[in-house]
């Protein structure tokens, strides 16, 4: 049986996995909050359903309480149950220090977390880019100004729609910014900008100025709250998507790994795409990029072209006019050079081994050679 996130749940337990919430989010935000508390629910639902006599923590045990539970996980998908294993791990670690029973903390195991998914970064296609943004030009209205506004300034969507009125900033002269609120990761940014993106901002504006609610501050209107206009926004994307002629499903976030790919393309550095992405981790701006096969063999013949991680050739000595013993030691390490050099540029075989034969006698010739000018 399915219960609704809202009805409590009737479990001996529920008190005291509440209270292990309420701890372990007292500093965090709601939405974390909320997702301890869904993890809770769950883990307590299973255990009513799945094993009705347990009824006191002590009773709980990794076989069969804990290995079940991973086994009721096992439809969801990688990245859910890997979040929900780690913050069910949290909560056990926090009942067993306020319950006092040790053996809590150790029924679920750091090596019970598979390693996670190595996804490919989502960015669009240039077919789909072009059809999608050719679709929101043609439409012009509120949502697919905002939609272009995501898709050339690498957002997410929840930043766009926390705008204020004033995001648009001077940083310098005949340069522009956008000011991205805290966000996801509880940092904002200045994002640099064009004149089209100068363009999409006043006509947010426009729009906003005939909306019937009064000023809030924000850039963009939201009558049912904030949660609400993102689903409007990503049911306005999947009508986009299929006007263009993309059977694919599109989802908002797509447009922001579009935005990275194309930055790298364009030659902006990795650490540049941090900062504009509002990321902490080279690593997460790594998945968001994207290398195509044409990419990798641009950069292999550019690192043919340009062996930087060679050794520089030996300069060749200048034969020197001078007569006598001097001069005779220098035109045999201008041979010598000459040689190596030849050598070098052959591949493996009898006339390169032949030629690496010919240098050591010249090694041993140039030895004897220095002797002569050594006092007697």
């Amino acid at each position: 049986m399915k219960l609704s996130r809202h009805v409590p749940v009737d479990h001996p337990l529920a008190p005291q996995f509440q209270r292990a919430v309420e701890s372990l989010t007292a500093a965090q935000v709601w939405d974390s909050a909320r997702q301890y508390r869904g993890t809770a629910r769950d883990f307590l639902i299973y255990l009513g359903e799945d094993h009705p006599d347990v009824t006191s923590l002590s009773q709980l045990r990794r076989d069969p309480h804990i290995l079940g539970w991973f086994t009721h996980l096992r439809s969801l998908a990688p990245a859910v149950y890997i979040s929900r294993l780690m913050r069910l791990r949290c909560i056990l670690e926090e009942l067993a220090w306020t319950a006092q029973l040790p053996e809590l903390a150790h029924l679920i195991r750091r090596e019970d977390s598979p390693r996670p998914p190595q996804r490919l970064p989502r960015a669009l296609t240039a077919q789909q880019d072009q059809s999608i943004q050719r679709e929101l030009l043609r439409r012009n209205d509120l949502a697919a100004n905002i939609f272009l506004l995501l898709r050339h300034t690498g957002m997410r969507i929840g930043e766009c729609v926390d705008l204020s009125w004033d995001c648009l900033r001077n940083v310098a002269r005949d340069r522009r910014a956008i000011h991205v609120p805290l966000g996801k990761l509880k940092t904002e940014r200045m994002v640099p900008v064009d004149s089209f993106v100068c363009e999409l901002v006043q006509r947010l504006r426009f729009f906003r100025s005939f909306d019937p609610l009064p000023p809030d501050g924000h850039l963009l209107s939201r009558p049912h709250g904030k949660t609400a206009l993102i689903r409007q926004l990503r049911y306005y994307l999947h009508e986009v998507s299929a006007a263009a002629g993309i059977p694919t499903r599109i989802v908002p976030h797509q447009l922001r790994h579009t935005y990275a790919s194309e930055m790298v393309r364009s030659g902006v550095t990795l650490p540049a795409v941090m900062k504009l992405l509002g990321h902490a981790d080279p690593g997460m701006t790594m998945r968001y990029v994207e290398v195509t096969s044409s990419d990798l063999h641009s950069e292999f013949r550019l690192a043919r072209s340009q062996p930087r991680h060679l050794a520089p050739h030996p300069k060749a000595p200048t034969i020197s006019p001078r007569a006598g013993l001097d001069g005779v030691v220098e035109s045999l390490l201008f041979a010598q050079h000459a040689i190596e050099m030849f050598r070098r540029s052959l591949p493996d075989g009898h006339p390169r081994r032949c030629l690496d034969r010919l240098s050591n006698r010249l090694t041993k010739i140039l030895s004897e050679a220095r002797k002569l000018n050594s006092p007697a």
